[in-house]
């Protein structure tokens, strides 16, 4: 369970410094918005859904 837990909070780090990085960079790219904006969109609802899918089985450690 804590392996499962680690590997979580691996995911969310990688997807937070893509992120961190790759929204900047879209939105200051003429025209990328309008072309990505369903990518930006789902990577921060997947974001959000490691977040919270984290805390639960982080909840189940004792």
């Amino acid at each position: 369970m804590v392996l499962l837990v680690q590997l979580l909070v691996l995911l969310l780090v990688i997807l937070s410094i893509i992120l961190v990085v790759g929204i900047p960079v879209t939105l200051a790219s003429p025209g990328q918005w309008e072309k990505s904006r369903n990518l930006v969109y789902t990577s921060i609802g997947l974001w959000v859904g490691l977040v919270i899918v984290t805390g639960i089985i982080n909840s189940f450690i004792v």
